[in-house]
């Protein structure tokens, strides 16, 4: 059952006002990093803390060159492709590869399907865990051969303690979602809620002690960024001026998570501190509920790359 914002509200002006993510000071020389959706907001903020600790390499994800360039001019990183799948093709070629945040993502205003799916679900869900299981070979080939331990950070939002997730009520919960309804505000948190129930599964279905990757989802807290840049308005102005962390403060708490190891697997950090989910993700049937979304996703990830889901198995 969906927490009420009311409910979340004292946890949620803890945070914004009295919490102050620590400056990241981990050294990571040596470190292949790649950000997607670096080109601006919290991922482009990241990328600069990963190069300001010394990374070797940080690769920057873009959806066009243009985009791509001028931050790489800006952070003095590199890289960009138009593809999921194109993209980690390239990755394959990395010798090392340490740390992917996975930070894109988008909060749309009108319902429209993308590549088949709800553009919510289709590029903070669909995407992101393509992208995912396609690079986790490569993370687990460079564990084996450099005896380090890489991480997979996903970026998520304490939006989700309060998403209704009525499709779960459906026979086909992905099916549920690519039917038009008000409100996408409530779409996006539950973009974000299935992150969580997918991040969680694949933790437990490889274990920290089964696998030299650490798999894990950060919440940045309400920030400055080019998120809801669609729905530009002047409550949303407002509510920024007084509310919001700015971008680079935002974006420690997702360089801290993305350097937490074995510790944080499977883990919901927020404020670079471990979490409790929302009760329909802890509670009562969550595990069940859990299952079932992986289960749902895999068939839908299978359908674009058949065996994609090897690694952690169907």
């Amino acid at each position: 059952m969906a927490m009420s914002i009311i409910s979340t509200l004292p946890m949620y002006i803890n945070s914004q006002f009295f919490q102050h993510p620590e400056l990241p000071t981990t050294d990571c020389t040596g470190k292949t990093i790649i950000v997607t959706g670096a080109n601006v907001g919290l991922g482009k903020e990241a990328a600069r803390h990963f190069v300001r600790l010394n990374a070797t390499k940080v690769i920057i994800a873009c959806r066009t060159i243009s985009k791509g360039e001028a931050a790489r001019t800006d952070i003095e990183a590199t890289t960009k492709q138009s593809g999921v799948v194109e993209f980690v093709k390239r990755a394959e070629t990395l010798d090392r590869l340490d740390v992917v945040l996975e930070n894109a993502g988008v909060q749309a205003t009108h319902f429209k399907l993308v590549n088949g799916y709800e553009t919510h679900i289709s590029i903070n869900v669909i995407s992101t865990f393509l992208l995912s299981l396609l690079i986790l070979p490569k993370l687990q080939e460079s564990a084996l051969k450099f005896g380090i331990r890489p991480t997979l950070t996903i970026v998520t939002s304490d939006t989700h303690y309060f998403a209704p997730f009525t499709e779960r009520k459906a026979v086909n919960i992905f099916a549920a979602f690519n039917k038009s309804m008000l409100g996408t505000m409530n779409r996006y948190s539950t973009s974000k809620l299935v992150e969580i129930f997918v991040v969680r599964e694949i933790a437990k279905r490889v274990p920290a002690d089964k696998i030299q990757v650490t798999v894990n989802c950060v919440n940045p807290g309400y920030c400055h960024s080019q998120l809801e840049r669609e729905k530009s308005s002047r409550i949303v102005a407002f509510a920024k001026k007084i509310i919001a962390r700015t971008t680079e403060v935002g974006a420690r708490t997702l360089v801290d998570t993305s350097l937490k190891g074995p510790v944080s697997h499977g883990k919901y950090l927020h404020d670079c501190r471990e979490r409790k989910c929302a009760s329909i993700v802890e509670g009562e049937g969550g595990s069940q509920l859990q299952a079932r979304v992986w289960s749902e996703l895999s068939a839908e990830l299978e359908k674009i790359q058949p065996g994609v889901t090897a690694p952690v198995g169907v």
